[in-house]
């Protein structure tokens, strides 16, 4: 199922974008055919929250990761159509537990139709992802995915645990963006590479890309929720700190700061204060923690870059070798 020949080594988003555009409209098309049901209410939140877009990066990971290794066709495209709806329960999910009512600039689908059609529309995409995946019949794949939702469950309760807690030091933080984030990044190189039949060094260092890449994107997150604007970021800015979330500015600026500081930072987190925004973003700069972010962003992303390094050479590496450079380098 070979289209025209891709074009040569892609580095900016829109390159990357454009490489996979072929097999990612396959993807939209099986996602928008697979979500219908006869529950009216279904098709719409599932309809608003898929057709609100995004940069859908899971599933062109995993379409990347299969390209890279020489595999394109349909069994990649409903391998990543069951990422993205694993991804979009979470999203339906999370909103609803962070009580969040903006998403890439328009209103959560729990803002629109409230916290339990969220809920149980987020439960319907999980229950057809595990649909699509037995369809392919295939056990190691269903084992990952399987383990991995499980995983994204873990993190979301351990999220919850951490919620104005001002104790989160820098290893909670990163445990929790390993089970929220870095793990489905991590199954959907894992799923590219096993669809193209690599051996298990191969599917491990895929494995590690997508794992180093998700730890990158997370930590630039939330660089930028301290550091960009609400036009740019389509949430509003300092969300994390009204929802009580310590993180990785946030937690180096209370390790480095002085006592009369550190009880202020506290008492913003235990209260979920975004009136203390400004004196927060001050305490951050202060203690240089948005330079320290941004460096372990870097350094996870020199991780997924490196987890490469025993890959042959082709437009599609490089295309993820360019999404590492993306995900600390972009300004939403």
């Amino acid at each position: 199922m070979h289209s025209s020949s891709p074009p040569p080594y892609p580095t900016d988003l829109s390159a990357i974008q454009a490489l996979a555009s072929a097999d990612m409209s396959a993807v939209d098309a099986l996602i928008r055919h697979r979500l219908a049901s006869d529950v009216v209410l279904i098709n719409q939140v599932a309809e608003y929250i898929v057709g609100a877009g995004g940069k859908r990066l899971r599933p062109m990971l995993l379409l990347l990761s299969a390209g890279a290794l020489g595999h394109r066709g349909a069994d990649a495209h409903q391998l990543a159509a069951v990422v993205e709806f694993i991804h979009t329960a979470t999203l339906l999910h999370d909103d609803v537990v962070d009580q969040s009512d903006l998403r890439r600039g328009r209103r959560t689908a729990n803002a629109v139709w409230g916290n339990a059609a969220s809920v149980l529309v987020g439960d319907f995409l999980y229950s057809r992802s595990f649909q699509l995946m037995v369809e392919l019949d295939r056990v190691e794949v269903m084992r990952i995915l399987a383990d991995t939702t499980n995983r994204i469950a873990e993190g979301e309760v351990l999220q919850l645990l951490h919620v104005r807690n001002p104790d989160v030091d820098e290893a909670a933080y990163l445990r929790v963006i390993e089970r929220k984030t870095a793990v489905l990044f991590a199954a959907a190189t894992r799923l590219g590479a096993l669809l193209a039949g690599a051996g298990t060094a191969t599917c491990d260092a895929l494995h590690d890309y997508g794992l180093n890449l998700g730890y990158a994107f997370q930590i630039a997150d939330d660089v930028l929720d301290y550091a960009s604007d609400a036009q740019t970021m389509g949430k509003n800015l300092g969300d994390d700190l009204a929802e009580g979330k310590a993180t990785l500015p946030l937690i180096h600026a209370m390790a480095h700061a002085d006592d009369t500081v550190r009880a202020r930072l506290r008492s913003a987190i235990e209260h979920g204060e975004a009136e203390a925004l400004p004196e927060v973003v001050a305490a951050i700069q202060a203690s240089g923690g948005l330079a320290y972010s941004r460096m372990r962003a870097e350094e996870y992303a020199q991780g997924a870059r490196d987890a490469l390094a025993g890959l042959a050479d082709n437009a599609y590496v490089t295309a993820l070798r360019g999404l590492a450079d993306y995900a600390v380098s972009r300004d939403h």
